[in-house]
């Protein structure tokens, strides 16, 4: 069976209708990405992207009165809050060793229970990876007057992070009783020290559920949908634990389970999730991960904006464009640099839809406009990743030489201390 037979099967093309209502959808035709926003709404507007060789069909978090308001992009977060209708919660696992993925599923869906919530749902991403999902209909309208429709998305991150914290200990665990440190680290393209903090596992650093990259008019893969570096089919799964990767090859695919199905929800089942989750992270104001290290009150911005001559090389490479996948992690890291040294957001927001145009396949220019948003309503300044963090700099192929950030913590602590430097020197 090739790509254009599956994808002509009713029970695929059904459940394709079934996910796009409200939604935002976007076909991909290989390397090439339709137009977004667009909709679906007859079979037949399916089956005339089947006509046109759609290799994957993917779908937004976020549900919207009517996604073509979105036309454009460049809207405020109020002007996306009056569109939105809802969003569904997708925690996005994703391991270059699939088993993390999956050992990291089943502790999730474990804390999902716990909190009550019975109406889940998860499936294979297709490669390296699991979605698990919660639909819109099982959270309340509001909790502690904070209407949830308007909480994208930080709502997602919210539960997310708490879940994290929830199951680290666990995940960290289960993947000691069945790998070496060695070996667990290898299988994913690292040395052991990069998965470690302060001497113990960070099984997150194995398998990444990275919350701060989602983004107001964020898409997954939708299920059934083929992922064209795999080959392989975004099924629903029953159980993570007899999972078993045969069953997503094209002819193996069976279409007796739904994701994301809202039918049966209870109401308000996920509201005791949703309490804890705020609950920890006021008890937790000073928890932050690195990726969201900030200053203490005490530190002040530069008055003056620190010239790009006293930048660390691994941002001087990062500001010429990212040639490879990476280009999120790239936004989120010259935001926090560069308001570090003094730039203000509106200027950084200019820059980076430049340097976005220097990408090996520019992001949309409203993805851009959403981050440096999200930073604007940040009461304090956040640092970008530290230098040790593999999950940014090594991956992305722009650390600096080991004699670099062995002195410094973080590519700020760098600039800075080079333009005091230089400033002593011309006072002298």
């Amino acid at each position: 069976m090739n790509i254009k037979e599956y994808y002509s099967q009713k029970e695929v093309q059904k459940e394709f209708l079934r996910l796009s209502k409200d939604r935002e959808v976007q076909v991909w035709f290989g390397q090439i990405r339709g137009r977004r926003p667009e909709i679906i709404n007859f079979e037949g507007d399916i089956k005339d992207l089947v006509r046109q060789g759609i290799t994957s069909f993917h779908i937004s978090e976020e549900r919207w009165k009517d996604p073509m308001m979105l036309e454009g992009g460049g809207f405020t977060k109020k002007q996306l809050d009056e569109m939105r209708i809802g969003w569904d919660l997708i925690l996005d696992l994703d391991s270059k060793n699939l088993q993390f993925s999956l050992f990291a599923g089943e502790l999730l869906v474990e804390a999902l229970k716990f909190h009550g919530v019975k109406n889940y749902s998860q499936k294979f991403s297709g490669n390296h990876g699991l979605h698990i999902a919660v639909p819109f209909e099982a959270f309340p309208k509001e909790v502690n007057n904070v209407g949830i429709k308007d909480y994208f998305p930080d709502g997602v991150r919210v539960i997310s992070e708490y879940l994290k914290d929830m199951t680290r200990e666990f995940l960290s665990t289960k993947i000691l009783e069945n790998y070496k440190l060695e070996d667990a680290a290898k299988s994913v393209g690292k040395n052991v020290s990069d998965v470690l903090v302060k001497g113990k596992l960070d099984p997150f650093k194995l398998v990444d559920i990275d919350s701060v990259l989602i983004s107001s008019r964020h898409l997954f893969r939708c299920v059934y949908s083929i992922n064209e570096k795999s080959g392989l089919v975004s099924i629903p799964i029953k159980s993570i634990k007899e999972f078993n990767i045969e069953n997503a090859k094209i002819e193996n695919v069976k279409f007796d389970l739904k994701f994301l199905d809202s039918e049966n929800v209870i109401k308000d089942e996920a509201k005791e999730l949703l309490i804890q989750a705020f609950d920890w992270v006021k008890k937790n104001t000073n928890y932050v991960e690195e990726k969201k290290v900030v200053f203490e009150k005490n530190f002040e911005l530069p008055k003056t904006a620190i010239k790009a001559d006293y930048f660390p090389p691994c941002i001087l490479k990062l500001m010429t464009g990212v040639p490879e996948d990476g280009r999120k992690r790239g936004v989120f890291v010259l935001i926090g640099f560069l308001q570090n040294m003094g730039w203000n957001l509106d200027d950084i927001e200019k820059f980076l839809l430049e340097w976005n145009k220097k990408n090996y396949e520019p992001m949309r220019d409203g993805y851009i406009k959403a981050q440096v948003s999200w930073f604007k309503r940040q009461k304090k300044v956040i640092l970008p990743p530290n230098c040790d963090n593999s999950g940014y700099y090594k991956t992305m192929g722009i650390k600096c030489e080991e004699g670099i950030c062995n002195i410094c913590k973080n590519p700020v602590n760098y600039a800075l201390k080079r333009s005091r430097i230089d400033s002593k020197q011309q006072k002298k």
